[in-house]
């Protein structure tokens, strides 16, 4: 641990922004498995609106880069268009 009483403030909130950024890509992936998992174009659609708005909620927060986050958003839409097939 630091010696310096502003550094252990700073250690401690970048722990807390680390664990608030994984919770983001955390669901973010648990998004991408329920819409792979969805059998029916319907479930694939709401499983689509719910992932493209967490990948923008996150890029928002800044969890993600807006780059990756378009990339996550283009894979999606190829995982939907297979569903619906």
């Amino acid at each position: 641990m630091a010696n310096i009483k502003s550094q252990q403030k700073r250690i401690l909130r970048a722990e807390r922004e680390r664990d608030e950024n994984r919770r983001y890509t955390s669901a973010i992936k648990t998004y991408f498995r329920r819409l792979e998992a969805a059998t029916d174009a319907e479930t694939a659609d709401a499983e689509l609106k719910t992932l493209t708005s967490k990948i923008d909620k996150a890029i928002k927060r800044g969890a993600l880069h807006r780059n990756n986050g378009a990339r996550k958003k283009a894979r999606a839409a190829r995982i939907r268009a297979r569903v619906g097939a």
